[in-house]
């Protein structure tokens, strides 16, 4: 936030009537010493030149003083008879009077001047004041950093104390104030209006309440002083302030509004694409099911041994089936859609990948599968589980898309821990990619059935771990997925080792 000040310096007022008695003084003084150099109007000239002195530095009472100071020095120590207050002419006479007139003159000239030149440079002031704070509200995000800024704001611009209070609820503030505060401040988010000194609306109030923003958008109502009933400049100023703060609050309001819109959409979206894919990819493999148990019920004396083991294996496959997805879903439910802690302890990468593959290979009995783990891999902190889940995702996947070798490496590099599964089957097409990880995309036209969830799973673990999941085409045809998660700092003791 930029500070900003409004202020106008003035002289204590014993300072003020020293600088008159010195330039009258001062004067004086040069007039005696010329005295025999110059003629009596020069010698007025300097009288003059110190009113002119006077107006420009000094309040118009103090000017105006110093003016007939003048005249009446310069007469009693210049003008024949000398030393006296006599004028022995109607020439001198006529000269003083002039001299008199002109000197107020320019006083009241020196002080108009004077005032403008303040209130010029007051508006220029508050011009730059609201520019900064509109450029620093823009970059604001919530409502607690806006009041900040309003009350900074509010007490640069003004004496104060100063107060700035949102609301809680329809008949609450945020804070705590003084009953007659309070007061005034719920009239005036009521009324959507200023209240106080030269406003019409309680007038005996020792300071401006204004509302922050327009009728049925009020967020909140400050309370500005000093507050002087004719100061109609600084109300208004306070009344801009005022309005920027009400629509940079506004404007967050509608921000989190729209987000949490959002989301509901979002949430309405997962569970109207989960619907629709339970109705597709679990019904068909529990119909099947209930298809076979039911004929092995009802005919099993009339089926042949290979006709009851057929169907025995397809309950058994389809159930499989059914139980991973359904292990799936919950899972990316659980991780996309819960504030749910991940249950995460100090791992090691090696001994994670060696259970996988202990069980991955009991469905890939030619082996395909070539691992390449380095000893003495940093511990990496994760949830064991998912972290198993997610790789034997990947080598099931690629057991499934490549009748080929398929390499599962590990390493380390630039403060990361990678995990690589390359195959060598068909590969994505590039036009799938970009939704390659989104759930129940349904990009698999090789044949294999799937319900589009395994892949949206590992991101989904990937993401929880703060590390990432991304996919590269292979040169020659195949994929190579990597799994990267940050390495955290320090390690923990030998003991974990």
């Amino acid at each position: 936030m930029h500070l900003f000040a409004v202020s106008t310096f003035r002289y204590p007022s014993l300072t003020r009537w020293f600088i008159v008695a010195l330039l009258l003084t001062g004067a004086t003084a040069f007039g005696y010493v010329v005295d025999h150099h110059v003629s009596l109007t020069s010698q007025a000239m300097l009288y003059v030149l110190a009113v002119a002195m006077a107006s420009y530095t000094l309040g118009w009472k103090e000017s105006a003083v110093c003016a007939v100071g003048a005249v009446t020095a310069f007469n009693f120590f210049f003008v024949s008879p000398r030393l006296t207050f006599q004028v022995d002419s109607q020439e001198h006479l006529i000269a003083l009077l002039t001299m008199l007139l002109v000197a107020l003159v320019i006083s009241n000239l020196a002080a108009s001047l004077k005032r403008e030149t303040q209130a010029a440079r007051l508006n220029a002031q508050r011009a730059g004041q609201l520019q900064m704070l509109a450029t620093d509200l823009a970059d604001a995000t919530s409502a607690d950093e806006i009041a900040g800024l309003g009350q900074i704001a509010l007490n640069s611009a003004f004496g104060g104390p100063c107060v700035l209070a949102l609301r809680k609820d329809a008949d609450a503030l945020q804070g705590e104030f003084t009953s007659s505060i309070v007061d005034a401040m719920q009239c005036c988010i009521k009324e959507s209006a200023i209240l106080g000194p030269g406003t019409g609306r309680w007038p005996g109030l020792e300071a401006w309440y204004l509302p922050l923003g327009a009728k049925g958008q009020v967020s909140g109502a400050v309370r500005v002083q000093p507050a002087l009933a004719g100061d109609a400049s600084g109300r208004e100023h306070a009344q801009t302030l005022c309005s920027l703060l009400g629509q940079a609050l506004w404007r967050v309001r509608l921000i989190s509004s729209m987000l949490a819109a959002e989301h509901e959409a979002q949430r309405q979206q997962v569970q109207s694409t989960f619907l629709a894919a339970i109705s597709h990819d679990l019904r068909t493999p529990l119909a099947a099911v209930v298809g076979a148990a039911s004929a092995l019920q009802t005919q099993r004396d009339k089926l042949s041994r290979a006709e009851q083991d057929r169907l025995l294996s397809s309950i058994i496959s389809e159930a499989t089936y059914l139980s991973t997805v359904t292990d799936n879903t919950l899972q990316l439910v659980r991780l996309t859609h819960s504030s749910q802690v991940l249950s995460r302890d100090w791992e090691s990468m090696e001994e994670i990948v060696g259970a996988v593959l202990a069980r991955v290979r009991q469905r890939d009995p030619s082996r395909r599968i070539k691992s390449t783990v380095p000893e003495q891999l940093p511990l990496i902190k994760v949830d064991p589980v998912l972290l198993a889940q997610l790789v034997a995702n990947l080598l099931d996947n690629a057991l499934k898309y490549s009748s080929d070798v398929i390499e599962l490496n590990v390493n380390v590099c630039d403060d990361e821990l990678r995990v690589c599964v390359k195959d060598l089957g068909p590969g994505i097409p590039a036009e799938q990619v970009e939704t390659l990880f989104e759930p129940f995309s349904h990009n698999d036209h090789s044949g294999q059935r799937g319900a589009g969830l395994g892949l949206a799973v590992c991101r989904a673990i990937a993401v929880a771990h703060g590390g990432s999941l991304t996919f590269r085409r292979r040169k020659g045809g195949g994929s190579n997925f990597t799994l990267s998660l940050p390495l955290d700092q320090p390690q923990p003791p030998s003991e974990y080792t």
